[in-house]
């Protein structure tokens, strides 16, 4: 099954892809592989997520943010590419949580974004290697950013 077909049996609608909010392309792709800025979880409404996880947010808010921005990612990437069938597999997350000094599960909260991946993309090719990692700062307030490399098939 395609990734695209994958996409809309799961009724997963991708938001608008995101402009760039300063001087970086949002993929570079160099050979088969596609390198994707970060992202944040802007929602269908335009509008990002903010907040600090283990202040203002719980994992499950987190979460949700972390995955509105892997559909995000994959939004851009249609855009880029012209289709999500060109992309072979998810080779690499780094996610950043906005939280505080305590905070101890921003895995559980990235894991809204490799779930979603691996729902699309399936097990084998939709689970990568992946960092994910507290901050005290994001631009703008927001909860999560997710930055992303994929494998281009030939």
């Amino acid at each position: 099954m395609s990734n695209t077909s994958r996409l809309k049996e799961l009724g997963l609608e991708l938001p608008p892809a995101p402009a760039p909010a300063g001087v970086y392309k949002p993929v570079v792709v160099v050979g088969d592989m596609a390198y994707v800025s970060g992202h944040g979880p802007l929602g269908y409404d335009k509008k990002l997520t903010t907040g600090r996880l283990g202040a203002d947010m719980d994992v499950e808010a987190g979460y949700a943010a972390a995955r509105l921005t892997g559909l995000g990612i994959l939004a851009t990437l249609e855009k880029q590419l012209g289709s999500l069938d060109r992309i072979e597999r998810v080779v690499k997350l780094l996610g950043l949580v906005r939280c505080t000094d305590d905070f101890e599960a921003p895995p559980a909260v990235i894991n809204g974004c490799s779930e979603l991946f691996r729902e699309v993309f399936g097990e084998e090719k939709g689970v990568g290697a992946r960092s994910a990692l507290g901050t005290n700062a994001l631009p703008g307030g927001i909860a999560v950013e997710i930055e992303a490399i994929f494998q281009l098939n030939a």
